[in-house]
């Protein structure tokens, strides 16, 4: 067979049945294979290749399968950029294939040519630039393989078009899908298991020794789906969890252990729980800079136990009193078997009195907490997933929102791309499909990629978009507010976009809403078969 037709195949074999991508020259033979198999992947073509990759992104993190993308050389391949470092952030297992000029043509400033490998060295797990077509198969089943295994992220595949179209007798009996991988443990594992074994009792004490221990619960905890074993450590110990922005969903907000979002954007009684804590079990999380701030200050009476599947993380930004390296629910499961039961209620009530009492929010205004609570009642917690932009309104959303436990929130958390929303609201939909997905943007992060709408239209994907319109870019507006004595440069948007009728434009219902009772009528009558604009 040709070579675009095994890339096809190996797909196939790797179980992905739904792909993302945009045509280009170079990768013109893949889309002339794929015109065969569209009985067996679905593929989708976005307006640009930005929103295919973060809607491979926003595929993989809802499904918890591998995202696959398709771009073409040159700037195919530099547009997809910001998509993929933006995956590699925040650990998202994505396979994306590029396409590049002829094996006789490469670094002789071909027409589209462009080092991709080299461009994307730092912003991916691995890479590889296909050099011989045998080598092929396995190079495809090593990209799932590393995209998914320890800690989650992309893998770029880069393939010289002259490869695509040449044959090769290959027997796919052959291949073996990544998912039947009997890889072995080396040396390096096997000791870093071993290390954490040894360390659980010790752990378990610090536990018991603690008076007032918190649980800071990051995004591990949704990669690897551990939300049952987090809840039952939680309830065990008795202790309150604390999430960073990519771990809200990682336990139910309604939970009464749940205190929400910590940090820069956290609540009030999440971070004063943190400052008076005494000991820190962090779970799947990287101490951000965004939580932490100054590092001298954050939780400076408090001792640390770190679990992570990657090691690289451990102390890097935190000191942890005791390091255990290791598979979420390996370490969890071992420590849940040594901890003793804890009664924290006093510690839970002082943590209750930390909450901001004095700021009071009027019920009838037209708030960011009512219009999202509005949208909460009527999309209900239970059955959404909820994906924002970035922006003033992602911090509302984390912290007015009631995430039930699992992936429902999907969120650019390190690499804070805006423009992302659009392009992960089509993966997570087309990966959920029997979910309502509500995404929830600003007026400066949509204009990034609204031709998306285009792809949502086409697709007929019943999303729901809801469109903060402040006129202006709120998060970089309220910083200028804060430190730069008002100054507010380039950060007002005074522009003359209709985005009623930009939404009409591209077939999709628009509404608007100037008051909570306009919101509530519109949302009355809202049908959520087909896309809406809000």
């Amino acid at each position: 067979m040709q070579g675009a037709n095994l890339i096809i195949e190996c797909l196939i074999k790797e179980g992905v049945t739904t792909m993302f991508g945009y045509p280009g020259g170079t990768v013109i033979p893949i889309y002339d294979a794929l015109y065969d198999y569209t009985d067996k992947i679905k593929h989708i073509r976005t307006s640009h290749e930005q929103g295919a990759v973060h809607a491979a992104d926003g595929y993989a993190r809802t499904s918890g399968k591998t995202g696959v993308c398709v771009i073409t050389s040159g700037p195919g391949a530099t547009n997809a950029v910001t998509g993929i470092a933006t995956a590699y952030m925040d650990s998202s297992p994505l396979v994306i294939i590029s396409g590049q000029v002829g094996t006789s043509l490469l670094g002789k400033d071909t027409f589209q040519e462009i080092d991709i490998t080299g461009v994307t060295y730092s912003i991916t797990k691995h890479n590889f630039l296909v050099r011989k077509l045998e080598d092929l198969p396995n190079i495809i089943r090593e990209a799932f393989i590393i995209a998914n295994e320890g800690r989650k992220g992309p893998v770029l595949i880069d393939i010289p078009k002259n490869l695509q179209v040449t044959d090769l007798d290959y027997n796919m009996d052959d291949y073996v899908p990544s998912y039947q991988n009997k890889k072995t443990k080396d040396e390096f594992q096997i000791k870093e298991e071993n290390e954490t074994k040894s360390k659980l009792q010790g752990a378990a004490n610090l536990i018991k020794q603690s008076q007032r221990p918190i649980i800071y619960a990051g995004g591990g905890v949704k990669s690897v789906d551990q939300y049952k074993l987090l809840k039952e450590f939680a309830q065990k110990i008795n202790t309150p969890v604390l999430n960073t922005l990519m771990g809200l969903g990682g336990i139910d907000r309604a939970n009464p252990l749940s205190f929400g979002l910590v940090g820069m954007h956290g609540s009030r009684e999440a971070n004063l729980a943190i400052s008076n804590s005494d000991l820190v079990i962090s779970i799947g999380a990287r101490f951000s800079d965004r939580v932490i701030g100054n590092k001298d200050e954050f939780a400076k009476n408090a001792k640390v136990i770190q679990i992570d599947i990657d090691s690289s993380e451990m102390s890097k930004n935190i000191q942890a009193e005791i390091e255990l390296v290791g598979d979420l629910s390996d370490v969890l499961s071992g420590l849940l078997e040594k901890v003793e039961e804890k009664d924290n209620t006093a510690w839970l009530k002082e943590i209750d009195g930390f909450k901001d009492t004095g700021h009071k929010i009027d019920e009838k205004a037209f708030h960011p907490k009512n219009i999202l609570e509005a949208f909460n009642k009527k999309l209900g917690s239970k059955n959404t997933t909820v994906v924002t932009d970035v922006g003033q309104h992602q911090m509302w959303t984390a912290q007015y929102w009631q995430f039930e436990e699992g992936r429902s929130y999907i969120t650019s958390g390190g690499l804070g791309t805006m423009g992302f929303g659009l392009g992960g609201a089509i993966g997570t939909k087309l990966g959920t499909p029997e979910k309502n997905v509500l995404l929830v943007t600003g007026d400066g992060s949509f204009k990034m990629n609204c031709n998306e709408l285009a792809t949502v239209a086409t697709q007929n994907l019943p999303i729901v978009i809801l469109l903060f319109n402040n006129n202006a870019l709120g998060m970089v507006r309220q910083w200028q507010n804060l430190f730069s004595d008002k100054r507010y440069s380039e950060t007002d948007i005074y522009d003359k976009t209709d985005y009623i009728m930009l939404a009409n434009a591209y077939g999709i219902e628009g509404h608007k809403a100037q008051n909570l009772d306009e919101l509530n009528e519109i949302l009355g009558s809202l049908i959520l078969d087909k896309p809406v604009f809000v």
